[in-house]
């Protein structure tokens, strides 16, 4: 029996895949049905508004977890929305409480990007004036400057924004779109296409900004000075800085500038810039990471190699999507100083340890998934959030689907017991059997799972096994065997899984072609036909049609009982056949009439 070879299958024959034995973390569901989230932004000036900027170009307010009916911004009329493009970044400045100025970036109607700032509405804070807008003026060449930066193609815009802690507006473009940059524009010094830009927006200059004397051109940097760069640029070599961040918060803090830069065929990078080391080069599309992508002299040397990267081989991932070094306290010691991020085409989540030299720059450490733990894989987890504790949270969007976008608080695993595993599957080839389920997506983290196999629905008699794997395989013997999954942790267990029928080696009977009634007086005779296979009869009796009240089992090969001394009733009768693999369906129904 399934009892006996079960506990060799796990310890010798089956195929486990391993998850992490101590889950530390959980993903709390905080709010769902939005479009295609990609920013939760809190309101500096306004104590308990938050604001979620969905792709479709609205900015939903939340006051105390409340949604209010007017948004804080609706440009979804100017707004190219799909794929790549649409409202995809919105930052308050340094100076927000006395300048009411919140800066959105989003693609135009013909699909370029435009940096837009606004102001609050004086009758009421949550809401934005849209007579208020100005779209910053950028250089054109030679010619007039623009309210917009051209995009030659629909897809890598970047589109963060986020204001540094030297209180300047930190602005990240991709390359402008297509396979390996046919423009080769993220080493052209003369489009801001592919770089890091940095301006001050602070007062009301012509153009809606000025340069920061300490950009690399007006300070001088002769690798940028040489090659006559436009002074916005505040680094080379990017290919889509899709989300950046600054290491501005909490104890240890740096001020570092982290930019996730997605990758093209082959790898994905993460690149950890020390305050003030502007100038850098980090090297597309000449390389991909650090591989050579493109055989040609960049715009200028040293290139910089990224703190990690990650290959797609083996589908570690596809897409990156950066999110912050951790600085709060409700994870824990552990993850203080560790950079989160994920992976949106693959919706993974891990965390990178970093070690922090005295020269400020960094190595990677070790980097951990966990995306199992937190109930993933998600759909695409499109972008991060901090608030101002620095605990974290992360924003998940479904790219074919209206109104799946979900928002989750990264937290730690809380001491409950875990929910049930979720999609328990089981598979027959042969004499081989398959298991596999999801971690619980509710409840605490779960340690391990045991598995329990019965002969009937829910019971046990045929054992139970521990694992800590997901997937289990293996071959049994031929019979029909009951088996669900319970998850559980150091604090409980939970309730089991939906039982899984699994028929090895043979299938259930059919049910009895015949089924006769014959009521003389009290005295009812039922009698039937044994189909080959059948081990056992099953006669159910209820009081009305297709009721059951009483099943009584006969061992094959008897066709026929008589029962004497029936109460006066009208009874619904019908047989079922049994074997090892299982009960047939019932036979047709009689109607039994006692008078």
């Amino acid at each position: 029996m399934l009892v006996r070879t079960l506990p060799l299958l796990v310890a010798a024959l089956l195929t486990v895949l391993p998850i992490a034995a101590h889950a530390q973390l959980r993903a709390t569901l905080l709010a769902a049905g939005f479009n295609r989230p990609n920013g939760v932004v809190l309101d500096p000036v306004v104590a308990g508004a938050v604001y979620v900027v969905d792709q479709d170009g609205v900015v939903r307010t939340f006051l105390n977890g409340t949604e209010r009916p007017t948004p804080f911004l609706d440009v979804s009329a100017v707004v190219s929305n799909g794929g790549e493009q649409g409202l995809l970044g919105m930052a308050f400045p340094p100076d927000a409480a006395t300048s009411r100025r919140v800066f959105v970036n989003f693609t135009n109607a013909a699909g370029h990007t435009v940096v837009a700032r606004f102001t609050r509405s004086a009758a009421d804070p949550m809401v934005i004036d849209p007579a208020s807008r100005f779209n910053l003026r950028w250089p054109n060449g030679n010619g007039p400057r623009q309210d917009f930066i051209m995009q030659p193609f629909a897809n890598h815009n970047g589109g963060h924004l986020a204001f540094g802690p030297d209180g300047f507006l930190y602005i990240g473009m991709g390359d402008g779109g297509s396979a390996n940059d046919p423009g080769n524009r993220a080493q052209n010094p003369t489009t801001l296409l592919g770089k890091m830009l940095r301006i001050d927006v602070a007062g009301s200059p012509a153009n809606g900004y000025t340069i920061p004397a300490s950009n690399p051109v007006p300070a001088g940097d002769p690798a940028l000075t040489g090659i006559n760069a436009l002074p916005e640029i505040w680094s080379f070599g990017l290919r889509n800085p899709w989300r950046y961040s600054f290491d501005d918060f909490g104890a240890g803090r740096t001020d570092a500038l982290v930019i996730a830069d997605v990758g093209q065929n082959a790898r994905e990078e993460i690149n950890f810039e020390p305050v003030g080391q502007s100038g850098r080069n980090y090297g597309w599309r000449v390389r991909e990471g650090t591989l050579e992508n493109y055989q040609e002299a960049p715009a200028y040397f040293p290139l910089t190699i990224p703190t990690f990267e990650y290959p797609h081989a083996g589908m570690n991932g596809e897409a990156i999507t950066g999110g912050y070094i951790y600085r709060g306290s409700a994870l824990g010691a552990a993850y203080l100083g560790r950079y989160f991020y994920a992976d949106c085409v693959q919706g993974r989540i891990f965390s990178l340890g970093l070690n922090i030299a005295g020269s400020g720059e960094a190595t990677a450490g070790t980097n951990t998934e966990h995306t199992s733990e937190m109930g993933g894989p998600f759909q695409c987890i499109g972008s991060f959030a901090r608030d101002t504790a620095g605990e974290l949270y992360f924003m998940d969007f479904g790219y074919s689907a209206s109104n799946t976008g979900r928002i989750f608080r990264i937290d730690a695993a809380t001491a409950v017991a875990p929910g049930a595993p979720r999609n328990l599957t089981g598979t027959v080839q042969g004499s081989t059997v398959s298991l596999s389920w999801n971690a619980p997506s509710t409840g605490g983290a779960a340690d391990g799972y045991m598995v329990e196999v019965g002969s009937s629905q829910g019971s046990t008699n045929l054992g139970t096994v521990s694992t800590t794997a997901t997937t289990v395989a293996g071959a049994v013997p031929t019979g029909q065997y009951f088996v669900r999954v319970r998850a559980a942790n150091g604090v409980g267990t939970s309730a089991p899984t939906s039982d899984v029928v699994l028929n090895v080696g043979c299938s259930p009977p059919a049910a009895p072609a015949t089924f006769t009634t014959t009521v003389t007086g009290s005295t009812v005779a039922f009698a039937w036909n044994v189909a080959a296979g059948t081990t056992s009869t099953v006669i159910d009796a209820g009081y009305a049609s297709g009721a059951t009240a009483v099943s009584t089992p006969f061992t094959a090969p008897a066709a026929s009982i008589t029962v004497p001394g029936l109460p006066a009733g009208t009874y619904f009768v019908r047989a079922r056949a049994v074997n090892a693999c299982g009960t047939s369906g019932p036979s047709v129904e009689r109607t039994v009439v006692v008078r």
